[in-house]
């Protein structure tokens, strides 16, 4: 059985992807991933390194209010509100 996967949102940061990971991208391609036990993606469309984290969510002064909660419905629902609260997105 593969590893398993674990997925961290870091306050005001990337997704950190920890485990037995494949990341494919849109044509279908596969990065090499070899000997990267976890990698950073990132989650305020600034990286200049997509789909890679790159720092640049620093840069902007990006910042997200996520919280855990019940995906299924119902008063607890989840949280996501995320918005950039300066900075240029383009990275230029």
């Amino acid at each position: 059985m593969a590893d398993a996967v674990t997925i961290t949102v870091k306050r005001n940061g990337p997704l950190r992807v920890e485990g037995g990971i494949r990341l494919i991208d849109a044509d279908g391609a596969e990065w090499d991933l070899t000997g990267k036990p976890a990698v950073s993606l990132c989650r305020c469309g600034a990286s200049e390194k997509r789909p890679f984290c790159d720092g640049s969510h620093n840069k902007i002064g990006w910042q997200c209010n996520a919280s855990s909660g019940n995906l299924t419905g119902g008063e607890n629902q989840a949280t996501n509100v995320m918005q950039p609260v300066s900075g240029n997105l383009t990275g230029k």
